[in-house]
């Protein structure tokens, strides 16, 4: 059997790359700045060659990628087993070349998981240490009450209302988005536009992608989801189209570093909403209105009542269409992905897990509190 000469490399160079990645994420949770130097000098740097380079290409190639690296893992896995039970050579040279094949099988797949978790390390998980978008941008949300927030939400019901009936929309009254340009671009754009007001979010934008298979993320319960190993903002295709400028926006801001989940529907909802597009417009009220509103039903189920009868029947089917596509998709992976995000969304500083999404409402009325409180007064 020819001897391997490149298991030890591997072996080393996945050591390496683990530690690294190691001290990274120590440095970034212990030593106070240190994140935050990262994320304004070291990581726009990878956004703009890493995530230029991917985005020249019209697939998520970090999509692709796993997938490629699913089928090598399987294939050399059973092209092992299949070299230990193959029968006419002898026990002897079988086992001694299966051991050596074995090796080979295991250091290549701890390089790659190396390759993995150093690319999540500098391309993400340091980032999570970082200060928050709100905290740049000196915006302090406080304890407010049922009353500021039912505020908030008739505020939201009447822009939507406003512009439910601008929007294309398909033969059942469901939302399209416009033909004049696409949701990428526009995303694009719109964060952009956004920086003009808060700096924090100025830097280059590759376009956010469609998933391939989207039906991975529809299962999984999920909109959207950033692909840090090429600093990719990846979109689920399958979902409702108001979903998708609110999901792209929301992704695209952890290409700034702001990784909380609260914080990217927060851009997100800002962004959209002073888009120069209509339907992104509609999609940021339609997102923060559905959240806002599922906070408002738990702290006052009466005055939910009253606001969400004030809806324009417009938005209706939207809101329907939204309802089946998820339902469809519900069972045991979608509970389990929910689990699983939980317990990184945890790990990585973010107590609430899932619910920190819904956190955005604080972010929404502690920005537009004041306004909208002195707009209902007058």
């Amino acid at each position: 059997m020819r001897k391997k000469p490149h298991t030890g490399r591997r072996l080393k160079a996945a050591a390496v790359l683990l530690f690294l990645s190691a001290v990274l994420l120590l440095l970034a949770a212990n030593r106070p700045g240190f994140a935050q130097w990262y994320a304004r000098t070291v990581y726009p740097l990878l956004v703009g060659t890493l995530g230029r380079v991917s985005g020249w290409f019209p697939f998520s190639v970090s999509e692709m990628g796993i997938y490629v690296l699913l089928i090598l893992f399987f294939v050399m896995l059973a092209r092992l087993a299949f070299r230990c039970v193959r029968p006419g050579n002898s026990e002897s040279a079988d086992c001694s070349g299966g051991r050596q094949e074995g090796a080979a099988w295991l250091s290549g797949v701890l390089l790659a998981a190396g390759i993995l978790l150093f690319l999540y390390t500098v391309c993400c998980g340091v980032n999570y240490h970082r200060k928050s978008f709100s905290e740049e941008e000196g915006i302090v949300t406080y304890r407010y009450s049922v009353q500021e927030l039912e505020e908030i939400c008739l505020w939201l019901t009447g822009e939507v209302n406003r512009i439910a009936g601008e929007v294309p929309r398909d033969a059942q009254g469901v939302m399209q988005l416009s033909p004049v340009g696409s949701e990428k671009e526009g995303a694009v754009q719109a964060m952009h536009h956004l920086a003009e007001t808060f700096p924090s979010l100025e830097g280059y934008y590759p376009e956010p992608k469609e998933l391939a298979v989207s039906q991975i993320l529809s299962y999984q319960g999920l909109t959207g989801i950033y692909l840090p190993f090429t600093v990719e903002a990846n979109y689920n295709g399958d979902m409702t189209p108001y979903n998708k400028p609110f999901t792209a926006c929301h992704e695209l801001s952890h290409l700034r570093g702001f990784m909380q989940e609260q914080e990217a529907n927060f851009i997100a909802f800002l962004a959209c909403i002073s888009s120069e597009r209509t339907d992104f417009r509609y999609s940021g009220y339609l997102s923060g209105w559905v959240y806002c509103m599922n906070a408002l039903y738990r702290a006052d189920a009466g005055s939910w009542q009253e606001v969400r009868a004030s809806l324009a029947e417009e938005a209706e089917p939207d809101l329907a269409a939204n309802n089946a596509f998820w339902e469809r998709h519900e069972g045991t992976v979608s509970q389990t992905a929910e689990r699983i995000n939980d317990t990184y969304l945890k790990v990585n500083g973010q107590p609430d897990g899932v619910r920190s999404y819904d956190r955005m409402v604080d972010l929404i009325v502690a920005y537009f509190g004041d306004e909208i409180s002195d707009t209902w007064q007058d």
